[in-house]
């Protein structure tokens, strides 16, 4: 949701403004960054499958809180959230991002190759079976997960299996992030009475909503995860790992 509104007040001009304030008493992002998503927002149709620079002040916060080196982004569209990624870990950091289309992966590159950024690989394929060839000699310290939301649960369930305790090898270590965009899908996945598709077929659309709803249960019922919904944006789901 590129634009960063979010409509929790009396109308959406105070949605707006708030938004706004806030923004601006938030840590800036850098300026490659920023300028990477307006020119993103400006060229693309689909641009609407960006993050928004408020939300990602966010993610930025996030993983410096951790102390972030290693991060894994499930979905990396053109490219603007690895970069947010890479400027987290710094140089001697790693990205890794998995990418369903070549086409996407390549702006992805050149846009990183544009900027001098060399720690971001991408392996392009499908998630599902990308995922669980992973080796990981030092485990990830945060997941981004913003793919194909009928994919969630499996990528869920991929991870948790990936990361046992005590495990060599294991994908995420023990603290490690989970955060999993457009969980809300404007408020939809949370009010079943809401039906109107944001996107495609009325039948594609409900098993969208419906495999989201799916994820989220599944997400604050496992034990191995704690678990803060915000309702902010299109929706962001925070998951600390625990052993």
């Amino acid at each position: 949701m590129k634009s960063g509104s979010t409509n929790l007040y009396t109308n959406p001009e105070m949605g707006e403004r708030v938004t706004a304030y806030s923004t601006a008493h938030s840590s800036p992002l850098p300026k490659h960054i920023t300028d990477y998503h307006a020119a993103a927002s400006t060229r693309r149709d689909d641009s609407m499958m960006l993050s928004s620079n408020f939300q990602s002040q966010l993610h930025l916060l996030l993983a410096n809180a951790i102390g972030a080196k290693r991060v894994l982004e499930i979905g990396v569209y053109v490219g603007y959230s690895a970069m947010l990624w890479a400027h987290a870990t710094g140089p001697d950091g790693t990205v890794t991002g998995l990418e369903f289309s070549p086409e996407l992966a390549q702006i992805a590159r050149d846009a990183f190759a544009a900027q001098g950024l060399d720690n971001i690989e991408i392996i392009v394929g499908d998630g599902a079976e990308t995922l669980p060839k992973l080796s990981a000699t030092t485990p990830y310290d945060l997941v981004f997960l913003d793919a194909d939301k009928t994919g969630y649960s499996n990528y869920l369930r991929i991870l948790l299996a990936r990361s046992q305790p005590g495990a060599a090898g294991r994908l995420l270590r023990p603290g490690a992030l989970i955060v999993a965009d457009n969980v809300l899908r404007r408020g939809q996945v949370a009010d079943p009475a809401v039906t109107k598709p944001e996107f495609g077929s009325q039948a594609d659309w409900d098993a969208h909503i419906l495999a989201l709803r799916k994820f989220n249960d599944e997400c604050v019922a496992e034990a191995r995860l704690e678990t803060f919904m915000v309702p902010l944006w299109d929706g962001l789901s925070i998951m600390r790992l625990r052993d």
